[in-house]
């Protein structure tokens, strides 16, 4: 089984606009309600790929029951925490005339300690030897950098492989529990290890810096340019297929739920990259909040192909 691990989800609102104005009142032409959150992107990858996850986080109020239910008719299994407040709501409004944009995120809720023990005992009741995991996202208010330290080491107790896609303080703290995949961006991998990731060879030498903190292996995500893989045997670099990017949000979740879904199939990690690729640019190929279909997918995985650097 496979569970994708949110703490700090949220209802997506998208209000497009013809354009911008200030100090007065504007009108929507279209409203969009999307189930955000990097874990749930993950679920939703994997359902169009025809592969069940249960999708577990910090959920509250009536934004929460919204929110699951949603994620139930879709056919996500859920079990999550739940809060006495409300999950978050973030905010979008599109212009449609110059493409300029406002985008107001909610910090969400603050996790007290005793529901984070509550997601610790959530996780060892759900946890089963050789499952997948993926923790996906930023952290909470309330929740200290460790966290997904801990939720770590409770699943190596428990056999579990993890895959974690978080940054900062966060990400450097998971690495010491020796995740079985860590996936920054560029960008993140360069903050972490203080390097630059700029060229292959400066890649090259964060993903080595990040297995030594702790990684069992990496995957640094270039988006037009592809993915970088690192392992104990060696350096791969998927190119990315040419495509029309129409919204690149999301896509890096989608690359880990190709990859996941590829790992829980087959034990290589090469095969698991291309996947990656291919479901990153079936969905950073469609407008708005999409995911890319198993058609989509399979028609980009065609087009991957790895060198080894």
């Amino acid at each position: 089984m496979i569970h994708t691990l949110t703490l700090n989800p949220a209802i997506d609102r998208e209000l497009t606009i013809s354009h911008l104005e200030l100090d007065t009142v504007l009108r929507a032409k279209n409203v969009s309600i999307d189930y955000g959150g990097k874990g749930i992107n993950v679920s939703r990858v994997l359902l169009a790929l025809g592969v069940p996850s249960v999708a577990t986080g910090f959920l509250g109020g009536n934004n929460g029951r919204f929110l699951q239910d949603g994620l139930n008719a879709l056919g996500i299994s859920t079990d999550f925490v739940w809060l006495e407040q409300e999950t978050r709501i973030n905010t979008s409004i599109m212009a449609e005339q110059d493409g300029h944009y406002i985008k107001v995120n909610e910090n969400g809720p603050s996790i007290s300690i005793e529901d984070q023990q509550k997601m610790f005992s959530k996780i060892s009741e759900l946890a089963k030897k050789n499952d997948w995991w993926v923790l996906a996202g930023n952290l909470p208010p309330g929740v200290p950098q460790d966290f997904y330290s801990s939720i770590l080491k409770l699943l190596n107790q428990h056999q579990v492989n993890a895959i974690l896609d978080t940054s900062g303080e966060a990400l450097r703290a998971g690495l010491r529990e020796s995740p079985f995949l860590a996936k920054p961006n560029a960008e993140e991998a360069g903050v972490l290890t203080a390097m630059p990731t700029e060229t292959l060879p400066q890649l090259k030498a964060a993903a080595n810096s990040m297995r030594a903190m702790g990684a069992q292996n990496v995957v640094i995500s270039l988006g037009k340019q592809g993915a970088l893989l690192q392992t104990q045997d060696g350096t791969w670099l998927a190119h990315a297929p040419a495509i029309e990017q129409k919204n690149p949000i999301g896509a890096g979740d989608s690359m880990i739920g190709g990859i996941v879904y590829a790992l829980q199939r087959s034990p290589d990690l090469k095969e698991a990259l291309a996947w990656g690729a291919a479901c990153g640019a079936a969905t950073a190929s469609l407008p708005g909040t999409q995911v890319g279909s198993s058609e989509r997918i399979n028609q980009f995985l065609q087009d991957i192909h790895l060198d080894e650097i």
